[in-house]
């Protein structure tokens, strides 16, 4: 069986897909489109591409990223399945000459089409479309499906040392005023925490024991931080409501978590013992909840939501 990944993936966590797939012995394939960079070949090129965003409403560099893709195709030759993630960054143009190179074509949305809209690319173009968002699901006919685990499972009593009560990192975004008045929440309670803030320029009056960072922090980094710290802290974007792949982490690590994300009371694994959350009206942390140990979650529950069963569900093995 072959099967090929088309994503960005930027940030490493689809790569795991693939992993999973080859483990049982699978003729997988992953195109990477953060691994290609286009090269203004001149100056004149560089301006010949701005002025056909302009007035035509054309991109050279993402024409030449769906030929990247294509090129990659047909090296591998017909494909049994491709997934392809984030389907709003490849035209629909693209989209209908790569469905012609496989059997089965199907799409996963990790983000709202709220932030990303779709608008018509997966009409007519894939055999189906799982998204991580109820809301997406319910109004397009989506098949829902959570993000997945993807680390092994910590074992408890693990003698690990905790450095941090709270851990967080996120770009500097529309939830930084939010991070910034827990942060002097927490200072103010003199509770420890570690908050991460990734972006270009630091933020003008924020809590100086938040930390910043020009670059991103990449998976090994990630989880080094994330079993230094004893509870995670989830900050979901304006028009989310699908769950992080924080959630997934601190269910792997065995982790508390503080979030904003109201609708994982819908889920079997809600408990909250374990999930703490947060009215961003009126901030109230319980010394409790911080103080308390986790119980961990029944293994019938934890399985539904390891890599293993997300590959399952998604490929029909």
């Amino acid at each position: 069986m072959k099967i090929c990944l088309i994503s960005f993936d930027f940030f490493d966590f689809d790569h795991y897909i693939v992993l999973e797939l080859k483990r049982r012995n699978i003729d997988a394939n992953h195109i990477d489109i953060s691994k290609f960079h286009y090269k203004y070949s001149s100056f004149f090129d560089k301006i010949t591409n701005f002025f056909f965003k302009l007035f035509f409403n054309k991109n050279i560099k993402k024409i030449k990223t769906e030929q990247y893709i294509l090129d990659c195709l047909k090296q591998l030759g017909h494909q049994d399945v491709i997934l392809v993630l984030r389907p709003d960054r490849i035209s629909k143009k693209t989209h209908l000459k790569i469905k012609e190179l496989t059997d089965l074509y199907i799409s996963y949305i990790y983000d709202s089409c709220k932030r990303f809209p779709i608008k018509n690319l997966t009409k007519g173009v894939f055999k189906k479309v799982f998204s991580f968002d109820l809301f997406d699901c319910e109004k397009h006919n989506f098949t829902f499906i959570t993000n997945y685990i993807y680390l092994e499972k910590k074992e408890l009593g693990d003698k690990t040392e905790i450095k941090n009560t709270v851990f967080i990192i996120l770009s500097i975004d529309e939830r930084f005023e939010f991070l910034n008045k827990l942060a002097n929440y927490f200072t103010d309670k003199n509770i420890d925490f570690k908050f991460i803030i990734v972006g270009k320029k630091e933020p003008k009056d924020s809590n100086p024991k938040i930390i910043f960072r020009k670059k991103p922090l990449y998976i090994n980094d990630l989880r080094e931080e994330l079993e230094n710290s004893k509870i995670f802290l989830d900050l979901i974007r304006h028009k989310h409501d699908g769950l992080s792949f924080r959630i997934f982490e601190a269910m792997a690590m065995q982790r508390k978590i503080i979030t904003t994300n109201k609708s994982i009371e819908k889920y079997d694994f809600y408990n909250p013992n374990n999930i703490l959350i947060l009215d961003k009206n009126n901030i109230n942390i319980d010394s409790s909840f911080l103080n308390t140990p986790y119980i961990p979650l029944e293994e019938s529950i934890y399985k539904k939501y390891t890599i293993n069963q997300w590959v399952d569900t998604v490929f029909d093995l």
